[in-house]
């Protein structure tokens, strides 16, 4: 009996600890970030250089349908897919903000 109680006394300490230390972490971090947002912090992006990351893809994706690989041509136009809407989501970003 002496032994399972100890053993249920480490097992809530344990689990007491995790979230102890797990909560404040991700408090910290969400305040952070909106400290960052209210303060006006601003992110730079190169859009000129992830339209070429974007046209360098589609080209790569051209290429491999004419090699006949096309799955990895379809995983390249996937990800210049993605690299589109991330520029027009800085795009709208930018508008928005002004």
């Amino acid at each position: 009996m002496y032994r399972r109680i100890s053993a249920l006394a480490v097992t809530a300490a344990v689990a007491g600890g995790v979230l102890f230390a797990a909560l404040p972490a991700q408090a910290a971090t969400t305040s952070v970030a909106r400290q960052s947002v209210a303060a006006g912090g601003g992110i730079s992006v190169n859009i000129d250089e992830l339209r070429q990351q974007s046209a360098d893809l589609k080209a790569k994706a051209a290429r491999l349908d004419h090699e006949g690989e096309h799955e990895a041509a379809q995983r390249a136009r996937a990800q210049a897919n993605a690299l589109d809407k991330r520029i027009q989501a800085y795009l709208d970003a930018e508008e928005n903000m002004s």
